[in-house]
């Protein structure tokens, strides 16, 4: 007999079966504490999660989640959040194994579009304590090469053209913290979540660049009081597909428009400096920590690079989720061998964590086929996950002496498969901001390596200027190109 779906709204939560997880608070005494600046699929199944099992814990009321979306495509998840009571729901999935919860930490969510100046008097106001943001590696307008704030970009010239009237969230932080130091406030507390290693570091870089340019008495002022605490982000988390949608519909009895899917696993790790106070995070899992970076280059340099690793090949040689590609057992073993041999002997000791155990685990969630995360997803906007993931750790291997031939290999394949299509001749979606001049790049150049490294703010001098690096570089692409992607792995793997 099928299960009777209800929709999800609060007023249905207690018709819904026993085995889903719902909120027993009372949402209504729920504060926002915390505004979130990016609410995608991957705040909903983790800081979002967080925040709900300390509320659950009858913990942390004030503690609760206003969404902030600011870009155009936010309008959608903001409808969908409205529509829903800003409920949603999250489905934990391994094999053999769903466990469905009803998320109710998010209480309110603003669409700046529509009302900017309700999102700024949001995050200006005194209740506001902390800003937490994913906003992409690609948010922080970084020039990956020079390592210096990008001030020719589009969005930071309007901004600083019209401060009291942002568009992006560098703008909006900016015009919001200068109004609470005109009134004589405290700033917030700016919290990144996202992939980008010295997270907190960076968003601190960058936006006192900005603040520099706006006004350097703003500047000085939150150089002075500011707090940019570091953290260390994982859980992975396919992005939500219209399949989702119909299991958690006939699984759970749910009709949720934009359910998460992520895995089991999570790991949230924060550097423990907060100007207003903060949750009680460690009580629901996270570790605080008064030094992050070993955790997080462990699962840059690990986890992420691996994810470059498996996401081209695969898709080269024809796979389309993670879990197929890990069934490959070349590919299995490019990605053991490049962390063990080239990743692992340049990384610091990490307090309580047993690589060798890390590693297996990575490996068991890659390959975990309830989640079906798409390869595609893995390779998003590459130019800014290569420089961040991978480079570095050729870079330290250039220096150190160690090995960095799978990790060439692995620049390789993205080159190649910038080009658009596979061995076949199927085409290859790439979704990148820099895609139309990557392409006609990796293009022009083909098996030439020579065009794409022109590309500056992605490449350091320390790689273009070091022969050991080009030169393993076209001759892996001469591998790619001649004999092919199957083959050239199965020559890099099998050496």
């Amino acid at each position: 007999m099928a299960l009777k779906v209800f929709p999800l709204k609060q007023v249905n939560l207690h018709s819904l079966p026993p085995e889903v997880g719902v909120p027993t608070y009372s949402r209504k005494e729920v504060g926002q504490s915390i505004c979130h600046v990016g609410v995608g699929g991957f705040h909903r199944a983790h800081q979002a999660l967080y925040a709900d099992d300390l509320l659950q814990k009858g913990k942390n009321l004030e503690w609760g989640i206003c969404g902030i979306g600011l870009l155009p495509h936010d309008i959608r998840i903001r409808d969908v959040l409205r529509d829903q009571d800003y409920l949603y729901t999250v489905v934990e999935r391994e094999l053999g194994s769903d466990q469905a919860r009803i998320i109710g930490s998010i209480v309110n969510f603003l669409y700046a579009p529509e009302d900017r100046e309700t999102v700024l008097e949001k995050l200006a106001s005194p209740d506001t304590k902390i800003v937490s943001m994913t906003i992409t590696e690609g948010g922080y307008y970084l020039n990956q090469a020079t390592g210096e704030f990008d001030d020719q970009h589009p969005d930071i010239k309007h901004d600083l053209e019209h401060p009291e009237q942002p568009n992006c969230s560098f703008g909006y932080l900016i015009e919001a913290l200068n109004r609470r130091r005109e009134r004589g406030q405290a700033p917030f507390t700016v919290m990144s979540c996202d992939n980008v290693q010295s997270n907190g570091h960076v968003a601190q870089k960058m936006l006192l660049a900005f603040a520099e340019l706006r006004d350097p008495a703003i500047r000085n002022w939150l150089e002075r009081n500011g707090a940019f605490p570091n953290s260390m982000v994982d859980r992975i988390t396919p992005a939500t597909t219209d399949a989702h949608r119909e299991f958690v519909r006939e699984k759970f009895g749910i009709d949720d428009a934009w359910p998460v899917v992520p895995e089991a696993f999570r790991q949230w790790v924060i550097e423990d400096h907060f100007l207003h106070g903060r949750p009680a995070w460690e009580d629901a899992g996270a570790e605080m920590t008064s030094d992050v970076l070993p955790y997080e280059k462990m699962k840059m340099r690990l986890l992420n690079a691996s994810h470059q690793t498996m996401c081209y090949i695969g898709m080269l040689v024809g796979y389309e989720y993670a879990d197929e590609a890990m069934g490959d057992a070349e590919i299995v073993r490019f990605v053991q061998r490049m962390m063990d041999e080239e990743v692992t002997p340049i990384l610091d000791p990490v307090p309580g964590i047993d690589l060798e155990d890390y590693k297996q685990t990575l490996i068991r969630r890659f390959s975990n086929p309830a989640i079906k995360d798409t390869l595609l997803r893995l390779a998003t906007e590459g130019s800014a996950r290569i420089p961040k993931f991978i480079l570095p750790s050729i870079v330290d291997s250039l220096s150190s002496g160690t090995p960095n031939r799978l990790l060439i290999f692995t620049v390789a394949t993205w080159f190649r498969y910038l080009t658009g299509t596979d061995d076949r001749g199927r085409e290859l979606p790439i979704i990148d901001p820099l895609k139309d001049r990557l392409q006609e790049r990796a293009r022009k150049g083909k098996e030439d390596p020579g065009p794409l490294l022109e590309i500056s703010e992605l490449f350091p001098a320390a790689l273009t200027q070091s022969s050991v690096f080009v030169n393993a570089l076209i001759e892996a692409m001469r591998y790619l190109y001649g004999e092919g992607a199957r083959a050239a792995l199965t020559r890099y793997v099998g050496a």
